[in-house]
């Protein structure tokens, strides 16, 4: 990470490196007698896909998470051979506030992008857009060097687009609830044109949420319909996504499904702050026990296309399952999302146009993840989309140190393995390049 882009991602990965050398030996441990009483949204396991022995791995591991600091994480996990199964996890003090369930509301923070650029295939489909088209042709004027940076190129994340979070101090402080300001789209995109970019376009890779500000203002001036209102019409009705829409600038998110989000508070969090993330940065809410604020009501509209989704497991999963199966996309459409360029160096991982081809010790995977103030989230696929997995942890930093990041992890992989129908590792390998 160079010092003029500030990203979580190597930061996220020597933080795993650490942890997994010194708290992930040894075996996993059978479920405890909280894993019982706290069953979530929990079946039967004889009415599972999942095996009863890797559900009471995951419930432990869970566990695990919930044990290191975390305030809960939820795990659903569909193999493609039965019911799904669900394990939700929380610390006591959080269940004050919100009880985990598989339905329940969560900000999915970058997993926008895969149905960002869903929407952008459609319109390429229908000769609406295609992906050569000059930022320019469609924003003239609101992007440096526009001509020169394609919609492929935003999409990808090789434009050289400085990325606004957390790299613009301005908007930093409305992410964390330091102030309410409501940032326009336009305003975001001018935020982050003001920066230098990083290399010349299409010459490589580095992940900007800048880029998804302008494709979201790209779908809305070829249609003449709201981003948001795009996404219901395309994806989530037809889907059936009932509890899955976009929050615009102007909207605020005031629903009782929404599951609570954390942060630590400032004292715990400044040794956690990412580099280049001004000292003295914290996040603004109501205090909670275990050195947390609840960070759910922070303005989100920071975000917009790049990561202001709202949706819950259930209805990730299925829409994973129908972009991957090609109800959402034709196959020449699908192709080119697949189609990948390599990220940091050292990073096995590959990104496609919004969607990601990540490494696990089990296989490939395809997904995100997404960070949002109170809220981290790992959705993934295999290839054809019958099986899918989530995992879902309501705080960022909260899982920050060395403990809480090994043992979610460790949750992740062994998810991932058991989507796969492939035996759980014992220790994790280190790979969890994470976006915000």
């Amino acid at each position: 990470m160079s010092r003029n882009t500030p990203s979580p991602r190597p930061t996220w990965r020597a933080y795993l490196t650490l942890a997994l050398a010194t708290a992930l030996t040894g075996t996993l441990t059978a479920c405890t007698a909280a894993d019982a009483a706290q069953t979530g949204t929990r079946t039967s396991a004889a009415r599972l896909g999942v095996p009863a022995a890797e559900e009471a791995q995951l419930a432990a591991l869970a566990r695990q998470v919930v044990d290191a600091g975390a305030p809960g994480a939820l795990v659903r996990v569909d193999n493609g051979r039965g019911r799904p199964m669900v394990i939700a996890r929380q610390a006591s003090w959080a269940r004050a506030d919100h009880t985990l369930t598989a339905d329940d509301e969560f900000r999915m923070g970058s997993n926008t992008k895969t149905m960002v650029a869903t929407v952008i295939l459609q319109l390429v489909a229908e000769q609406r857009l295609q992906l050569t088209d000059p930022v320019e042709k469609w924003l003239p004027g609101l992007v440096p060097n526009g001509s020169a940076i394609t919609l492929r190129m935003l999409l990808d994340h090789t434009s050289g687009l400085y990325n606004i979070i957390p790299g613009d101090p301005d908007v930093l402080k409305t992410f964390t609830g330091q102030n309410t300001r409501r940032w326009t789209p336009e305003e975001l995109l001018a935020a982050g044109v003001r920066h230098d970019p990083l290399f010349p376009p299409g010459t490589r890779y580095s992940y900007s949420n800048t880029g998804y500000i302008a494709l979201g203002l790209v779908a809305e001036k070829a249609t003449g319909h709201r981003l948001s209102d795009l996404i219901q019409e395309r994806i989530a009705r037809p889907l059936g996504l009932k509890n899955t829409y976009l929050v615009n600038a102007s909207d605020r998110t005031r629903s009782p499904r929404l599951t609570h989000g954390y942060e630590p508070d400032a004292t715990r969090l400044a040794p956690l702050l990412w580099p280049g993330i001004p000292a003295g940065t914290a996040f603004v809410g109501p205090t909670r026990p275990a050195g947390y604020i609840d960070a759910t009501w922070i303005n989100e509209n920071t975000e917009w296309a790049a990561g202001s989704m709202v949706s819950s497991a259930r209805d990730w999963a299925r829409f994973d399952t129908a972009l991957m199966s090609g109800r959402l996309l034709p196959p020449a459409q699908l192709k080119e999302m697949k189609t990948t360029v390599a990220e940091e160096s050292g990073n096995p991982n590959r990104y496609g146009l919004g969607l990601e081809r990540k490494v696990t010790p089990c296989g490939a995977v395809w997904g995100h993840d997404g960070q949002a103030p109170g809220y981290s989230s790992w959705d993934y696929t295999d290839a054809t989309g019958r099986r899918t997995v989530s995992v879902h942890v309501p705080t960022i930093f909260g899982i920050a140190a060395p403990k809480p990041a090994a043992a979610t992890e460790a949750l992740l992989n062994a998810a991932i393995c058991t989507m796969l129908d492939k035996p759980i590792p014992t220790t994790a390998p280190l790979n969890s390049a994470q976006h915000k």
